[in-house]
């Protein structure tokens, strides 16, 4: 079974970061408002990224990694440039 991290943009443009282990059910989920919280009142939401874990822990790692990135890196994420990321990720970094 794959388990999913997932990232959505919100119609307020912010961004939402969450796992699962069915990502259309849980996409769909978000988009009728069926979960409430935080997606509910920024609908509609459109899937921006994702990425398949094997086991549920992995995933929740990378949500959780994900989720304390800044905007600019989920952006980076986002496009698929891993230059961009690394140099952000190299910013935040104590030694740089």
């Amino acid at each position: 079974m794959a388990f999913w991290v997932y990232l959505l943009r919100c119609a307020d443009e912010s961004y939402y970061v969450g796992h699962t282990d069915n990502l259309e059910l849980r996409i769909a989920q978000h988009q009728s408002g069926d979960l409430g919280g935080y997606t509910k009142r920024r609908r509609p939401v459109q899937l921006v990224y994702s990425e398949s874990f094997g086991t549920r822990d992995d995933a929740f790692a990378a949500e959780r990694q994900i989720k304390g990135w800044s905007r600019k890196k989920k952006e980076a994420l986002i496009d698929g440039d891993w230059e961009r990321l690394r140099l952000l990720a190299q910013r935040r970094s104590p030694s740089a």
